[in-house]
């Protein structure tokens, strides 16, 4: 079994505007979730897997939301502080699952029936290093 996770979140982490410890927690979300982005477990039930607080939780997911990385429902859809991952940002069983999803996301992202991504625009890759480190002692 395939696990192809989504290249739009996994090519442009390194800009995203969050901490090290929020992008942790996302590894820990996708590694967490089913294929397509659900994930069936609860807050206090995330707290505990992760070892830490679910209040703690509440602080790592938030930045998460704000981009749109991570759904919540709407509030009288809510059950027990479900999320689910944003479809671009979801992994899935194999690449050809996954394009079937994109299109269905940007359809519906269209459609104004799911919020886009924020993610940050950049116009090039950061630079890659080349050849050997240049290390002085001083």
């Amino acid at each position: 079994m395939a696990n192809v996770m989504s290249p739009i979140v996994a090519e442009r982490i390194w800009a995203l505007p969050l901490s090290g410890s929020a992008v942790k927690f996302l590894q820990y979300l996708v590694a967490r979730s089913d294929f397509g982005g659900t994930l069936q477990v609860r807050q206090k039930d995330m707290a505990a897997e992760y070892g830490v607080t679910p209040q703690a939780v509440s602080g790592l997911i938030a930045p998460l939301c704000d981009l749109n990385i991570v759904l919540r429902p709407r509030s009288e859809e809510r059950n027990g502080n479900s999320y689910r991952l944003h479809p671009l940002a979801a992994k899935y069983e194999t690449p050809e699952a996954m394009e079937a999803a994109f299109r269905a996301a940007l359809a519906r992202i269209q459609a104004g029936d799911l919020p886009n991504l924020k993610l940050p625009m950049y116009q090039q890759a950061p630079p890659t290093p080349t050849g050997r480190p240049k290390l002085q002692v001083a």
